[in-house]
């Protein structure tokens, strides 16, 4: 019977925390050695709510909003340039192993027998523990008006490699415990075929988009004997641009649902922005329900916008131990589409 790497995984945890102990028992004697303890312990207790919510296969970016198409692919082409954008994410900071990650992808439109479509391409990386995720997709959209909007219905195909590498395991001074079998002593990585779907609804003053990620549930096998399983996760996402009696300050909300029909999680967001000089600034506060507070900053500057965020648990994990955002978008106008009539450069700055 096959067996889940996922599942050792704790036990690679309690093996490190062991002998980090043993180790501050013989030779430590300092308040950095005991504190390294501590940090395993608190991060063994992470790895188990992850292992617990199989919804935290895929990261969660505290910049949603500005990252629709990692969310959805139908957004492929959605607005009337060619935008580039990139994110990296440091999280639980101070953590042994903490996670880091990183995407980047673009998206643009074009016209096909008098139509509206949208291609795009990503790529994702992110090391969390002795485990490394990839992702890397293709993206289709097709586009029609409606109710005074733009519709994109799309489609995303690719692959994620999945790793894992021993290397980093540390197991202590005893020599049998570095041969012991339940303990993985060589590097083993799989690959999976992923498919995503989704439909993307923007206005002037609203958008709202529904999607599924790993619609087909694809396993990766690591090894002979070891295989991930990953289950589709659903999405929501959806703003609106409120405006206030000061014509140079509005009002952004949006949210973002997300579940695998069985753990579910929701982030909800508000940014004030203000316009001067041809730049829009932005500040806003995010939050988690249970989970975590963000605080958010940022501009755009003609084209290119670039915001940050810091994700602080509301958790005993601490303030000091939370999660940094970057992201930076650019958008291009090509004259694919013609000249367009939307006076809006982008629905992250409606």
């Amino acid at each position: 019977m096959r067996g889940s790497l996922i599942k050792k995984l704790p036990f690679l945890y309690i093996g490190t925390i062991y002998s980090q102990f043993v180790s501050f028992i013989r030779y430590g004697n300092s308040l950095h050695d005991w504190m390294n303890i501590k940090r395993l312990l608190l991060f063994g207790c992470l790895l188990l709510c992850f292992l617990k919510g199989k919804a935290q296969f895929d990261v969660e970016f505290t910049n949603y909003w500005a990252l629709n198409g990692f969310y959805n692919p139908a957004y492929a082409g959605q607005t009337d340039k060619l935008n580039i954008y990139g994110t990296y994410s440091m999280q639980m900071l101070g953590f042994t192993h903490a996670a880091k990650s990183m995407y980047f992808g673009a998206d643009m439109p074009f016209k096909f027998l008098e139509k509206k479509h949208g291609v795009g391409a990503g790529f994702f990386n992110e090391g969390i523990g002795l485990l490394r995720n990839q992702r890397f997709w293709l993206q289709y959209s097709f586009k029609l008006k409606l109710f005074g909007g733009n519709l994109g219905i799309g489609a995303q195909l690719g692959g994620l490699s999945i790793s894992f590498d021993p290397k980093n395991l540390y197991l202590g001074e005893d020599e049998s415990s570095k041969n012991d079998p339940a303990f993985p002593s060589s590097e083993a990585s799989g690959t999976g075929f992923d498919i995503d779907f989704g439909a993307f609804y923007t206005h002037p003053i609203f958008y709202a988009g529904l999607s599924v990620s790993h619609l087909n549930a694809p396993t990766v096998l690591l090894g002979d004997n070891n295989e991930i399983k990953v289950d589709p996760t659903f999405y929501f996402t959806g703003g609106c641009n409120i405006k206030t009696k000061n014509p140079l300050i509005s009002i952004q909300p949006s949210v973002m649902l997300k579940t695998d029909m069985v753990v579910f999680k929701a982030d909800l967001t508000v940014r004030a922005l203000y316009t001067w000089n041809e730049k829009v600034y932005y500040a806003g506060l995010s939050y988690s329900p249970g989970n975590a507070v963000s605080f958010l900053l940022g501009m755009q500057l003609k084209d290119l916008t670039v915001g940050y965020a810091y994700n602080m648990f509301t958790s005993k994990i601490g303030a000091l131990s939370g999660s940094h955002d970057i992201f930076v978008n650019y958008s291009m106008n090509m004259n694919f589409m013609g000249k367009s009539k939307n006076k809006h450069k982008s629905i992250r700055i409606l």
